[in-house]
């Protein structure tokens, strides 16, 4: 049975935590596209399952989750809050209620939810409430959106036993909820670190994050 607590080293987590999250860009009018919670069909005609994570900046987040194998698509968006089709001011101003999340298209034959879970809590500080790094508000909060009872139960073992574990100083904040709502975050947002790979805010923090997030989870990326 996969064990239901880090692999990596306490060294590893704080180092990730120092990096910094997103900042506010433009706006653009691009329409959201609201993308349905149950699985869908590949290319290669797996059947795919999915996962909504909140760990921060979707930028940061998005480029380290479609490193792993079995990750078919991962999609920048919001979650969990009351306004419908929010745009990306709408969310930083904390007023919708929504966080940054990511939705994340797998194949379970390939990559289990509790691994999704292990990579989710060692990629973030899960003890800030509504904080990651210099990102401060609700929209940045760390929580799993449960598509079914299935995913709860193993979201909220896997923080019990994380938790008791000791490897953070602080409780673990991590909210988890049902998952009422996901809209596609805009255009720009999506894939972003492999699309604006060169700009200076990509260079200073998220390209440090998915180095040494690469070389702790070696065993677990795609083929180059």
């Amino acid at each position: 049975m996969k064990q239901l607590y880090p692999t990596v080293s306490i060294l590893f987590v704080w180092s990730l935590l120092t990096l910094t999250g997103c900042t506010a860009t433009s706006e653009t009018s691009t329409p959201l596209t609201y993308m349905k919670p149950e699985p869908i069909v590949s290319e290669t005609s797996a059947t795919l399952d999915s996962a909504t994570f909140g760990n921060g900046c979707f930028w940061c987040t998005e480029a380290v989750f479609q490193q792993l194998k079995g990750v078919d698509t991962v999609v920048s968006g919001y979650s969990g809050g009351k306004l419908k089709n929010p745009t990306y001011k709408e969310v930083c101003s904390g007023l919708s209620g929504h966080a940054e999340v990511l939705r994340i298209y797998f194949n379970p034959k390939v990559i289990d939810f509790t691994t999704l879970l292990e990579v989710f809590w060692n990629t973030h500080d899960p003890t800030t409430p509504n904080r990651q790094g210099n990102d401060v508000g609700t929209q940045y909060r760390s929580v799993v959106f449960y598509h079914n009872d299935q995913q709860r139960i193993l979201a909220e073992a896997y923080k019990k036993q994380l938790d008791s574990s000791g490897v953070f100083k602080a409780p673990i904040v991590t909210e988890i909820s049902p998952l009422i709502n996901f809209y596609a975050a805009e255009d720009y947002h999506q894939n972003y670190f492999n699309e604006n790979g060169s700009q200076p805010y990509c260079q200073i923090i998220i390209r440090p994050k998915v180095e040494k997030f690469k070389k702790s989870y070696s065993t677990l990326l795609k083929q180059p």
